[in-house]
């Protein structure tokens, strides 16, 4: 039996039947590890004994998913006694532990699943490709010289390598959905309050962030958001709870749907051509599936100042996490200790002044708003290409001393469709529908999908439907464990 192949839900099923043990399915997890992470840089933080231990323990949980290996991004989802350094070479050198399991991380154990280890991140999950100065480089496990993506780009690496079939990940501006699209997973980000930031967060970039997980099936992205979703004493947003569990969802069918199709540049971003045929090609499927397609998209998603929105919150964000870790260690970060585009990021959000940052969050508030009345328009879904580049190599999203916003300004291809929908909360999930016609370097490319705030359940219909029309399970990269 190929455990690599299996899903987090097959796994499990294996263990309710008895046909294979937590220890069992663990050991063959670290031996995937061991076999491919040294070529991927995915895990960088690996608890290997630690997970053996816990599949071997009589008072596992009886969760869902019992003895299923699983691994933790090392940006939020805080573990007690686990390295947690965000991507810093700062946090790494101070040694530093968690002291508490998050709200999450509480859910994920009582699921019964598994951490191998804490997965690799830029540094405070600032770019869309994961090449820490603190741990080197993620590479991509079809095509190595690639980035496997960011921020969540250890997590979906191991992924898509067959290391574990599902992982914890994080989303800010496209940090489970670019990493997703980059190597052919299915990557959710939830509706905005759907899952507990608690207890040592109530938000994160101001209502931007969300944490959940990637994943090879849609099946196990509702069946851990299942285990994941609800609140936590205290949170600061409420996402409404669903009408049943979304496991059901992908059960059903999502119906004749009114689907908007964006294929073009926004905000003068260019789309490389492999991103309009993929476009085009989910176009297609939607239409042989029945649905109803026209070209269409929000006006607001042509609003340059969008951008600065997302930037200015983004840069007062990171301002805080540096005087947060600096008074957690006990020494103050300074320009030496960071990476060159953390401190130009870190300084502008200092520069920003309470009003205007007040201001910000009121343009925010009422782009979400525009956002959102296109759905109220009659239209249920928005497809787009997730990003409007292939998976760039190792090096391109980069800064330098003398250019330290480089990184910045490279990074736009990677969320000029992704971003806006962590200003607006809205939930959005990207599929592994396309692959590049370049030959060697044959990559994926996700299509983004998007639904009206809190609908998750018609992502799950409509994804699983797709699924079964262009599955995408049987495909492996060059490098699988």
């Amino acid at each position: 039996m190929d455990l690599a192949t299996l899903d987090a839900t097959a796994q499990a099923e294996l263990v309710r039947q008895r046909k294979a043990s937590p220890r069992e399915l663990v050991d063959a997890a670290i031996a995937r590890l061991e076999k491919v992470n040294p070529r991927l840089g995915a895990v960088i933080h690996p608890c290997l004994e630690k997970a053996r231990q816990r599949a071997a323990a009589a008072d596992l949980p009886d969760g869902p998913f019992r003895g299923v290996p699983f691994l933790m991004k090392d940006l939020g989802g805080a573990e007690a006694g686990e390295p947690y350094c965000a991507g810093m070479a700062f946090l790494k050198a101070a040694g530093w532990r968690e002291r508490e399991d998050s709200f999450l991380t509480r859910k994920i154990k009582a699921a019964g699943l598994i951490s191998l280890g804490r997965t690799n991140t830029p540094e405070l999950g600032l770019l869309p490709s994961s090449e820490p100065r603190a741990f080197g480089p993620t590479r991509n496990p079809w095509n190595l010289t690639h980035t496997a993506g960011g921020s969540s780009g250890g997590s979906a690496a191991a992924v898509a390598a067959g290391i574990v079939p599902a992982a914890h990940a994080s989303d800010g501006g496209g940090s489970i959905r670019g990493p997703a699209a980059m190597c052919g997973l299915v990557g959710l980000k939830t509706t905005r309050g759907r899952c507990s930031f608690g207890p040592g967060l109530g938000e994160r970039w101001g209502g931007f962030s969300v944490e959940f997980a990637v994943t090879r099936t849609v099946r196990d992205s509702a069946a851990l958001l299942d285990v994941m979703n609800g609140p936590g004493l205290g949170d600061p947003y409420f996402a409404v709870p669903p009408a049943r569990p979304y496991a059901e969802e992908v059960r059903s069918a999502p119906g004749r749907l009114r689907v908007g199709v964006l294929r073009r540049p926004i905000r003068d971003v260019p789309i490389d051509p492999e991103c309009v045929v993929a476009a085009d090609s989910a176009a297609r499927l939607l239409e042989s599936l029945g649905h109803t397609v026209e070209e269409a998209h929000p006006a607001a998603l042509d609003e340059a100042e969008s951008v600065m929105g997302f930037i200015n919150v983004v840069s007062a964000g990171i301002a805080r996490a540096l005087d947060v870790w600096s008074a957690a260690v006990g020494k103050t970060i300074g320009e030496s200790d960071v990476e060159p585009h953390t401190w130009a990021i870190a300084q502008r959000g200092r520069e920003i002044t309470a009003a205007e940052h007040l201001a910000t969050v009121e343009y925010v508030h009422a782009f979400g708003r525009r956002l959102a009345s296109w759905w109220e328009s009659g239209f249920d879904i928005l497809v787009s290409p997730t990003q409007a580049a292939p998976p760039p190599e190792l090096g391109f999203v980069t800064s330098t001393t003398e250019e330290p916003l480089r990184a910045m300004f490279r990074s736009g291809p990677y969320g000029v469709y992704t971003l806006p929908f962590n200003m607006s909360g809205q939930p959005a999930i990207s599929l592994p529908l396309y692959w590049t016609r370049a030959g060697v370097k044959d990559l994926p490319v996700g299509i983004q999908f998007t639904a009206a705030f809190g609908r998750e359940d018609l992502l799950f219909r409509l994804a699983a439907q797709l699924e079964q029309a262009a599955p995408w399970a049987e495909r492996r990269p060059p490098v699988f464990a």
